[in-house]
């Protein structure tokens, strides 16, 4: 696999849309590597074929790991829930992080030349707090969904270059990701709640009476949806997954949840398993869980060199056009045919304990023979794009599906060192609906969005790139771009901390991607876009 990861390699297509004068020290430089630590090793290819305790309380691990993290940092990661307490976690190896080559400071943009930022629109109302997350992106018609820990906010996107606000739905539970299907809306909520309200407050996990799962919406007035039911899932919903059937008439949900706890009455051991829940289509009040199937029955992943235990799934992308699943799941990367809704069965297990620690997410490609795998090494609370930990952790992993198997190809990683005040790794993306190419663009938190083209599996390139510079310069604050998605013409981004953005890409290996309009799009329910 190829990066240019020369400086003037970096910048050669670059432009400065804003600037700060002065540059941080030294002193200041190696003030901050000293204080972050992230797990490094070996960097060879696999050697086997937000988020982890979000409300429900302090796990032994990171209570144990906080000393690796001056206390104010690892309280705020503890705050902010999801995956990013782990931004605590030590590694095998601790060690002083490079930043020499970060290029941006507070205030200042970056990106190549083909691409553009049209719009942002910062966050507001009840949202607008460091500790209201903005997370998940769906679309429908004119509209964008963004989900806030808080809630979720409706943008009119009909003239992309000028969104507008819709409405604001206060309704507290993160994270709060977002899907939509015809008149519906579900959200997930995987925060330990004193009921299923929106005026529900957090409570312990601990407690019986505690409810977390996904809730149910009514869209059909973009500027009131109206809360019309709510399903408990065990281990709360994390994330979910839209699955349709074919003829339209019910919605699966898969609900990916982890990190169980026996102290946990409704997140008990082992936890290998997702919930489902079918929503009628004409009668979402009925909304109910029909299934919790194990996906590991042997254990998934025990752990090791770095990798996760698999207790349970982060995340499922369906292709539902072709009945196929593609699960990131702790430890494990899995397949699912999925042609029986409610009885998905597991056809492929792969596992990578030399580089990933942390399965995230996935995307297929659109002839669904290849998937994009994530690691979200450090739990999206840490600075790990730069040269300490290297090109291939906190990475995707390319995969081709060879006669139902997945084959490892290549790992790809933005190639421009951030600095050590933020938090950087591979997140959430979407296809470009280019014909016969495999490009798509993906979120990495505070290293922006990138562009990248993986026709060639082996050798993906980055063809696009968008970056700002750190929230602050002496301290970490979480925050970039939670999602990066294409959809009718423009790439969208809902920024933890900046916003809602808006790009224009303009490049000619992506041209025919702007005649491709869609009337719906839920990146983790993949549409096919040729056919």
């Amino acid at each position: 696999m190829h990066h240019d990861t020369s400086f003037s390699g970096r910048f050669r297509a670059m432009r400065v849309l804003s600037t700060l004068p002065g540059r941080r020290s030294r002193r200041t430089r190696i003030a901050a590597a000293a204080v972050i630590a992230v797990a490094l090793g070996a960097t060879a290819a696999p050697v086997d074929a937000h988020d982890g305790d979000h409300d429900h309380g302090t796990s032994e691990s990171t209570t144990s790991a906080t000393t690796a993290c001056p206390p104010a940092r690892a309280e705020a990661l503890e705050k902010a829930g999801d995956n990013f307490a782990k931004g605590c976690l030590p590694g095998e190896d601790i060690a002083r992080l490079d930043d020499s080559r970060a290029a941006l400071e507070p205030g200042q943009t970056a990106s190549s030349k083909n691409i553009e930022l049209l719009a942002n629109l910062p966050k507001q109302g009840a949202f607008d707090s460091e500790s209201a997350l903005n997370s998940d992106l769906a679309f429908k018609g004119d509209y964008a969904f963004a989900g806030n820990y808080n809630g979720f906010m409706v943008y009119d996107v009909s003239k992309a270059q000028k969104p507008k606000v819709v409405t604001q739905v206060v309704c507290p539970g993160s994270q709060n990701d977002v899907s939509v299907y015809r008149d519906l809306l579900v959200l997930s909520v995987d925060s330990s709640r004193n009921d299923d309200s929106c005026n529900s407050t957090a409570q312990p996990a601990s407690e019986k009476s505690s409810w977390e799962g996904v809730r149910v919406f009514d869209i059909s007035d973009p500027a009131n949806p109206k809360y019309v039911s709510a399903v408990e899932t065990a281990c709360g919903s994390h994330t979910h997954t839209l699955a349709p059937t074919k003829d339209g008439k019910d919605l699966y949900v898969y609900v990916s949840s982890y990190s169980p706890n026996a102290s946990f009455p409704d997140c008990q051991p082992p936890h290998d398993k997702i919930s489902i829940v079918k929503v009628p289509v004409e009668s979402p009040a009925d909304a109910s869980l029909v299934g919790t199937p194990v996906l590991f029955p042997e254990g998934g992943n025990p752990g090791a060199n770095g990798s996760s235990t698999t207790s349970g799934c982060h995340d499922i992308t369906a292709y539902p056009s072709k009945d196929i699943a593609a699960g990131a799941c702790m430890g494990d990367g899995i397949l699912m045919d999925i042609s029986d809704r409610e009885n998905p069965v597991v056809t492929e297990q792969v596992r990578d304990t030399t580089n990933f620690a942390f399965w995230h997410s996935a995307t297929f490609n659109n002839a669904g023979t290849k998937v994009v795998f994530t690691d979200e090494l450090g739990g999206g609370g840490s600075p790990t794009c730069n040269p300490t930990v290297g090109q291939d952790k906190g990475a995707d992993g390319i995969y081709d599906i060879v006669d139902g198997q997945l084959q490892f190809k290549s790992y790809y990683k933005i190639p421009r060192t951030q600095s050590n005040t933020e938090n950087c790794v591979a997140h959430n993306g979407s296809l470009i609906p280019v014909k016969g190419r495999d490009i798509m663009v993906q979120a990495w938190y505070q290293g922006g969005i990138s562009v990248w083209d993986f026709t060639d599996s082996a050798h993906p390139e980055e063809i696009a790139w968008f970056d700002r510079g750190p929230l602050a310069a002496d301290h970490l604050v979480v925050g970039g771009s939670w999602s990066a998605y294409y959809y009718n013409g423009h790439i969208f981004s809902n920024d933890i901390q900046k916003g809602f953005d808006v790009f224009d890409l303009r490049d000619p290996r992506t041209a025919k991607a702007r005649s491709v309009d869609m009337d719906v799009f839920n990146p983790q329910s993949q549409p096919s876009y040729n056919g």
